[in-house]
């Protein structure tokens, strides 16, 4: 039996998520938040305190991805080509500056599967992001540029409404390098199924993702809007947003192959 990840098969080739590398690229919404401090230090994981510059701080990601290997996987759209919502809480790791990934929503399998061996704890969910297309004289499209509005949503798998956002472009990042934000820590956790060890997993680790070949283009900013409202299942408007801060739009790409282990809690 082959694969990198389930299901295993004669072949190897129905796996959900086949062996690195694994090459991201897409449009990005970002709305910067500040939620409460006490809120958010409750969603980070032993080893990561909040932000001191900043306690409670964050952002809210929504993307337009399209997903492949080394083997032009993006010609099959129907499996790499996908929708995210994430939230991210600034946070520090010693002193290095971080960002931690509470929650986190996609509508595809193979990314869900690519996710959870990284880390990221995501849910299937559905997510929406104004869509841009050249074409100034069309009243179906914003601009990419001063003046345009981008709104973002994204519901749980049985379609209660999570997050609502809006951003209105003001101007254009020139050096974008401030912008493409902290590194992300991850914990990649699997239970064990015994009783009487149901809280010693077989897998509890803090990871730093490890995004190679990093670039934005096309970068816009300025004002942003943001909401989480209350919905069943979910804890996401638990963090009592205080206020918002800027919004940004950007193409961005990147490469994942690996992650550093920071802290094997199995150890």
């Amino acid at each position: 039996m082959q694969g990198f990840s389930y299901p295993l098969s004669p072949k190897g080739i129905a796996n959900l998520a086949s062996a690195p590398p694994w090459h991201y690229a897409g449009t990005s919404i970002n709305i910067e938040f500040f939620a409460d401090p006490a809120a958010a230090a409750a969603c980070l994981p032993e080893g990561l305190t909040l932000e001191p510059d900043a306690p409670g701080s964050g952002a809210a990601a929504f993307f337009d991805w399209q997903y492949s290997g080394d083997h032009k996987e993006y010609l099959d759209p129907a499996h790499a080509c996908y929708q995210e919502f994430f939230v991210l809480i600034n946070a520090r790791w010693g002193n290095e500056k971080v960002a931690f990934c509470p929650y986190i929503y996609v509508d595809n399998d193979a990314a869900l599967a690519r996710g959870w061996i990284q880390g990221f704890p995501k849910k299937i969910g559905t997510i929406h992001q104004t869509r841009a297309f050249s074409l100034p004289d069309s009243s179906a499209t914003p601009v990419v540029g001063t003046g345009g509005e981008f709104a973002v949503s994204a519901s749980s798998r049985v379609g209660y409404r999570i997050v609502n956002g809006r951003i209105t472009l003001e101007k254009k990042v020139e050096d974008p390098s401030a912008l493409i934000g902290r590194p992300v820590v991850n914990m990649r956790y699997f239970p064990r199924l015994t009783v009487g060890q149901y809280e010693n997993p077989v897998v509890h680790e803090l990871v730093l993702a490890n995004m190679l070949d990093m670039q934005a283009t096309d970068v816009w900013a300025g004002t942003g809007e943001l909401e989480f409202p209350v919905a069943v299942g979910e804890e996401l408007a638990d963090l009592n947003l205080q206020r918002v801060g800027r919004g940004v739009r950007m193409n961005l790409g990147y490469t994942v192959t690996e992650v550093k282990t920071l802290v094997d809690y199995t150890a």
